[in-house]
């Protein structure tokens, strides 16, 4: 009955004037805070860990926590969608979301924080992929793209604001501001959203409950991401936890797989996979994804622990990249109708491997021009990634399967992207290690440039043992610049390869474009 019920109802007409300016703003509100509170607490875990009066190692768990029930939570928002409603579940996620946050700030110990950061990576799971449904089906067909331009503009440039909003929140006020920002933002978003959103919601439909599939689904989750956050602090596969958890990660999510392609009802819809567009602009997107969030984290790092910078000052020099992204996004939602997102996302692959290729070019003796350059470019590509993407994924399914389809996508994403991160600092550390054992088989009396350093060393009024300390230096920053050159230059190769799995799928054409396809079928 709710099925036939749920194919027979009239859709909603696009939103105007007034309502949609309103209707945007209040999605896009909503997914700035979300994305911004994924960052916003990394640079504040020593101000967390001392105020709390627990190690730094420990106060990471406030990232980990929030980071693993995000992930269980996204790829069920087409069934909690289904079962509530899209702007019910909507609603529920930022009141729930500015509840968490306040009870965040109002932490008194690490356990009660950690109890409220789940909290708040739950109920934020569904906000993104919902804010993609609302936003399509709020537009006319034929200017659904800039909807997923002004979403885009959000996802982009919130991971880059959260450690400079955050970083300075800390040193001026106190670490509870960083959650307590949230209150008055999610305020305002959730009411707009219920003014403009109350009469527009889904059909509701009361699928059973695959209690299965959600037990595996946070097993294999919940052990991936533990194991992804804490993988470099235990030394990866030298440790036993961690071999256990890539056991339990493995095994869960091999029969997570079967049972769920098998269940009549299931929690995550994975035949999505057996459409060509939503496969290669899925895996694409979330690779693209993974290599830039993992450059984004890895970037900062390197301009503290090698060059000299500051926190806030590493953070300052990342800022740009939002100038052409923000400028330039409403010209590629005004363009995408009219030409084949293919393209577009084709361009910005390029652009961003341009970018790579340029950083890792690097020295030691790098200036504010030669680092600001390729994060100005970056904005460029930026402003065709997201875009084009998510309109090929979501081009030619149904509108009962959007949902669905954007809350998979953006599991697939997140996960690459933490991957992405773990993967950047652990191959660090290692072509780090490697270059520092290439670089030290210089320092051999046989060798006369570096016997002509060590005078020129001791001519300058420093012992052996001094020269060989000092020596010893140039070659471990040298061998830091090295290896995070060789990550900048395999991740402008990657890009390039992955232009391949654009090509591999074949954008439905419509009058509206490939997202005013997907746009329609949201209604």
């Amino acid at each position: 009955m709710a099925q036939a019920q749920a194919q027979t109802a009239l859709p909603h007409p696009p939103l105007e004037g007034a309502q949609l300016v309103i209707g945007t703003i209040a999605v896009s509100l909503a997914v700035f805070m979300n994305v911004l509170d994924t960052s916003i607490a990394n640079v504040s875990i020593p101000s967390i860990s001392g105020d709390l009066g627990v190690s730094a190692d420990q106060g990471t768990w406030v990232i980990t926590s929030f980071a693993v029930a995000n992930a269980i939570s996204v790829p069920l928002t087409g069934w909690l969608t289904d079962r509530i409603g899209q702007v019910r579940l909507f609603m529920a996620s930022i009141i729930l979301f500015v509840i968490s946050s306040w009870l965040c700030g109002l932490a008194p110990t690490l356990p009660f924080l950690l109890a409220a950061r789940v909290l708040q990576g739950a109920v934020a799971g569904p906000m993104i992929p919902l804010s993609q449904t609302l936003l399509l089906a709020s537009y006319p067909r034929a200017k659904a793209p800039m909807a997923l331009s002004m979403w885009s503009m959000t996802t982009l440039i919130a991971p880059v604001a959260g450690p400079i909003l955050g970083g300075w929140i800390s040193d001026n006020i106190s670490w509870p501001w960083i959650f307590y920002v949230n209150i008055p933002v999610g305020i305002a978003a959730a009411l707009a959203t219920w003014v403009i959103f109350r009469h527009r919601d889904s059909v509701k439909k009361r699928a059973p409950i695959d209690g299965v599939g959600l037990g595996l689904l946070v097993v294999w989750v919940g052990a991936l991401q533990i194991m992804l956050d804490k993988g470099k602090d235990l030394d990866w596969f030298a440790s036993t936890t961690i071999i256990v958890l890539g056991v339990v990660a493995a095994i869960a999510l091999a029969f997570f797989i079967i049972w769920e392609l098998t269940a009549e009802h299931p929690v995550v819809d994975l035949s999505l996979f057996k459409q060509r567009n939503f496969t290669g602009g899925t895996i694409a997107l979330a690779v693209g994804y993974g290599l830039y969030f993992g450059n984004l984290v890895l970037l900062p790092l390197w301009l503290q622990t090698n060059i000299g910078y500051t926190a806030t000052d590493a953070g300052l020099m990342l800022a740009p990249v939002g100038l052409f992204a923000i400028m330039l996004s409403p010209l590629t939602g005004k363009i995408l109708p009219r030409t084949d997102p293919r393209f577009i996302a084709t361009a910005s692959f390029l652009i961003f491997a341009l970018c790579f290729w340029m950083r890792s070019r690097y020295t030691t003796g790098v200036d504010e021009y030669a680092l600001i350059l390729p994060t100005l470019i970056q904005g460029i590509g930026m402003a065709g990634f997201f875009i084009p993407l998510v309109s090929i994924t979501l081009s030619g399914l149904p509108g009962n399967r959007i949902p669905a389809a954007s809350g998979l996508s953006n599991f697939v994403r997140i996960m690459c992207g933490g991957i992405g991160t773990s993967v950047f600092q652990t191959a660090w550390d290692h072509r780090t290690i490697m270059h520092h054992a290439q670089l030290s088989e210089q320092a051999s009396v046989y060798n006369p440039v570096f016997n002509h350093s060590i005078q020129q060393m001791n001519s300058v009024g420093l012992n052996q043992a001094e020269a060989y300390g000092l020596f010893n230096n140039m070659v471990t920053q040298q061998a830091a610049q090295l290896g995070v050159n060789d990550l900048f230059y395999v991740s402008a190769g990657i890009f390039v390869a992955l232009i391949a799995l654009i090509w591999i799928t074949k954008p439905e054409r419509s009058s509206g474009g490939d997202a005013g396809a997907a746009a329609a079928a949201a209604h």
